[in-house]
């Protein structure tokens, strides 16, 4: 049941922003659960050759894009509290094409720890194998990521949202700082473990 105030405007849905919380909940177990496993891999696979393999640089300019998108959606949701639609909607849109570049330059990024020699030598075990795996598994959270923030994009463009109602836009900006709190301890945990950039 839908419950009118006196002005006509919904009330803010708790469910939404409950549902919201627990999804974030739900992937920060998922990927705390997934750097332990790889830093216990990491700690029992000391002695393989794998373990120095060097990161691409490209991940540190990846991290400079997410830090990027996160700070432009940020800003989205300050336009939208004050009913900035235009700076809104150039925000998200502009948000969605720099998470577009971002999964290029990480594509590009596992592409080139694949093609080391080291690796076309063995059978592509080791830490640069999880690291792929784990950077993969980011890329994909970061594609959803693009794909929602694009259709907040559209809907910002249609005038869906405003002071009242930008709970989509507040979201997206707080999965996108997810997104980058995950990656840089990804990246930290991935410098650490192997033989850095």
């Amino acid at each position: 049941m839908i419950l009118f105030s006196a002005a006509g405007v919904l009330p803010s849905d708790f469910r939404a922003k409950q549902g919201g919380w627990l999804f974030l909940g739900m992937l920060l177990t998922f990927f705390l659960s997934s750097l332990l496993l790889y830093a216990l891999y990491a700690i029992s696979r000391r002695d393989d050759p794998y373990s120095s393999a060097t990161l691409p640089w490209s991940f540190l300019t990846s991290t400079v894009c997410l830090v990027l998108i996160s700070g432009l959606v940020h800003w989205a949701t300050r336009s939208i509290r004050r009913d900035r639609f235009v700076q809104t909607t150039a925000l998200l849109s502009a948000s969605t094409l720099a998470a577009i570049v971002f999964l290029g330059i990480q594509v590009v990024a596992m592409s080139q720890m694949l093609q080391e020699t080291t690796l076309q030598a063995g059978n592509g075990r080791g830490l640069v194998g999880m690291v792929v795996v784990l950077a993969f598994l980011h890329a994909l959270h970061v594609a959803g990521g693009v794909i929602a923030l694009g259709i907040v994009a559209v809907r910002s463009a249609m005038g869906k949202y405003d002071h009242e109602r930008h709970f989509a836009v507040d979201f997206s900006a707080q999965y996108w700082h997810f997104l980058d709190i995950i990656w840089i301890a990804m990246l930290a945990a991935f410098w650490y473990t192997t033989g850095g950039f």
